[in-house]
């Protein structure tokens, strides 16, 4: 579920709106009446507090810039740089500050209670600005449901290396964050932000305007192809629409065209390519340098899949983000596991009943695979796992499973089977 997060707006106009323009003096102040062509009410003290002289205030997504003269008690005022129409309730951005605001509005905390009641697998938490805002937000969920940033404020990427290491997933949210910064640094913050991510073993998802022409028609630009295709060269999880699918004429084609973009790039060898020339960078630990061996055995061995057991979803995670040449299949006793792992890269995931032993682990694994089409003749499988088991972050066993031995033992739970999105291969 996506939270809509703290909105900042404008107050109302005596004659709903107002044109502004270029040059002149416009304040937002704390009077509540109604504004007019040279003042507005702006009911929000965080901004008051944190805007200098110099700094910008963007209206209505940015459609109007202001920047800001002089701070005074309540008092803002500012020259209008980019001239337009201003209009009752329009939103307000402030790029050149970090506000003190709560992460969590007191609507966003029902509807996050709402939402794990329902079972939700992943919270989107909207305008986080800092590390604090994830942690503030995990309190509440307690686990019940993967936390991810959407990163739309150039607070979040200053911060990003300590939010990354404290959320489970990252968002990259091009249309607030292409207000709040200029254009050409998007694609620039988009590609740091996949770079990062992938080392640290978090998912990231690019989303707005991918394929934006979709809305009224049926084919998208080629630039848009484009772009769907830049997101899966640079190793994103998951690449997202919006108004394509939700609001547009044409959501079916659109998410059919998406589809067959990713598939056609990731079938370009040059996309395997760029994948080992910009390896993650690997930690000392076990499940890394497990990973990394999976990721050896499959350029060298055409394996049917590279079989993770896991009760946390790091197994799975740990060995996704080399992104090695086989399928990823990922057993886990814990459904909302297999759940949250449908939105990582290259990972099919099902519910298995528990193991107890190495012979344990490999008759599940030839069985999953074999019921996920995964045992083709003659491939082997390699199977990753931790001893002693069921502990989480104890992955520090690796074997490769010959053909001889892929014979149906045990029984798998079938209550549920958590498929990959169309973004992974």
């Amino acid at each position: 579920m996506d939270l809509q997060g703290p909105k900042l707006r404008v107050g109302s106009f005596a004659n709903g709106k107002e044109v502004l323009e270029e040059g002149q003096q416009f304040c937002f102040d704390v009077d509540p009446t109604q504004g007019n062509r040279e003042r507005v009410h702006l009911p929000h003290p965080e901004i008051f507090a944190a805007v200098r002289p110099g700094h910008h205030l963007l209206v209505d997504d940015g459609k109007l810039r202001f920047k800001v003269l002089m701070v005074a008690e309540g008092r803002i005022v500012t020259e209008v740089i980019v001239k337009g129409q201003i209009s009752d309730r329009k939103g307000v951005s402030v790029p050149d500050a970090s506000l003190s605001i709560a992460a969590l509005s007191p609507k966003d905390r029902a509807d996050l209670e709402f939402g794990l009641s329902l079972g939700v697998d992943w919270v989107a938490l909207s305008f986080v600005q800092r590390a604090q805002d994830i942690i503030e937000t995990k309190s509440i969920v307690q686990g019940r449901a993967g936390i991810m940033a959407k990163i739309e404020k150039p607070q979040a990427v200053d911060n990003i290396v300590e939010i990354i290491d404290v959320v489970d997933a990252l968002m990259v949210a091009r249309g607030d964050l292409g207000v709040e910064m200029q254009p050409e640094d998007v694609p620039l913050v988009q590609k740091r932000l996949i770079r990062l991510s992938r080392d640290a073993g978090k998912p990231v998802v690019v989303a707005t305007q991918m394929l934006e022409s979709m809305i009224s028609t049926s084919t998208p630009t080629r630039a848009e192809a484009s772009d769907v295709a830049t997101a899966v060269y640079d190793g994103a999880d998951a690449v997202m629409l919006s108004a394509e699918s939700a609001s547009g004429s044409y959501p079916v084609d659109a998410v059919s065209m998406m589809s067959r973009i990713i598939r056609r790039t990731e079938s370009d060898p040059l996309q395997r390519q760029l994948m080992n020339a910009v390896a993650a960078q690997h930690t000392a630990n076990p499940t890394d340098a497990i990973g990394a061996a999976i990721n050896t055995v499959s350029d060298v061995l055409p394996l049917g899949a590279a079989v993770t057991y896991t009760s946390s979803g790091a197994t799975a995670l740990r060995i996704s983000r080399v992104r090695p040449r086989t399928p990823i299949l990922s057993l886990t006793p814990n459904v909302e596991v297999a759940r949250r792992l449908a939105l990582v890269w290259g990972v099919n995931s099902r519910v298995s009943s528990d193991a107890n032993s190495i012979e344990d682990i490999v008759a599940i694994a030839s069985d999953a695979a074999q019921a996920e089409g995964l045992c083709q003749s003659g491939r082997p499988l390699v199977v990753a796992a931790g001893v002693p088991f069921g502990t989480p972050g104890s992955t520090n066993l690796m074997r490769i499973v010959w053909p001889s031995e892929l014979a149906p033992a045990v029984e798998l739970n079938n209550a549920s089977t958590a498929q990959t999105q169309e973004c992974t291969s």
